[in-house]
């Protein structure tokens, strides 16, 4: 199960649990089915590392990729410009091309570093977010559990 389910399970557990008579309002929670759901959590936990961490490695995945690119679209741009230097007739032209084309294919690469770098830091802040959320509910869970056996005893 994923943690949102599981944190989902265990309010419900402490959402329809019986009122003591004469209590005040506390009620009685199987203490047994709350460790079930925790173990569960605590067992959901690594996959949910692991996602943060495949999505790390697609980060640097995708940056080495959009570098491979960028080198191939420079080396390509080179290539093209020292072709057009070879026709004489056509020189200086050839150069001010040349000049744009590896111009172009540096913004281009530039733009793609960022575009990856920029999707990749949303979808960590993302992951950081959701495991934080998640982190913070099982806290507050875990202490309202406390709390709750603390004044049952």
């Amino acid at each position: 199960m994923k943690i949102d389910d599981l944190i989902d399970e265990l309010t419900n557990v402490i959402e329809t649990a019986h009122a003591m008579p004469l209590s005040g309002g506390r009620c009685l929670i199987d203490p047994e089915r709350i460790r079930t759901i925790i173990f569960e959590m605590r067992d959901s936990l690594p996959k949910e590392l692991k996602q943060a961490k495949a999505i790390v490695a697609d980060r640097t995945e995708i940056i080495s990729e959009a570098k491979k690119e960028a080198e191939t679209i420079v080396r390509s741009a080179e290539d093209r410009r020292r072709a057009m230097l070879n026709q004489s007739d056509l020189v200086k032209q050839a150069q001010q091309q040349a000049n744009e084309i590896i111009s172009d294919a540096k913004a281009k690469a530039r733009e793609i570093r960022k575009a990856s770098n920029d999707y990749v830091e949303d979808i960590i802040k993302r992951a950081d977010e959701a495991l934080s959320s998640q982190l913070a509910e099982i806290k507050k869970t875990r202490q309202s559990l406390k709390a709750t056996m603390r004044t049952t005893k």
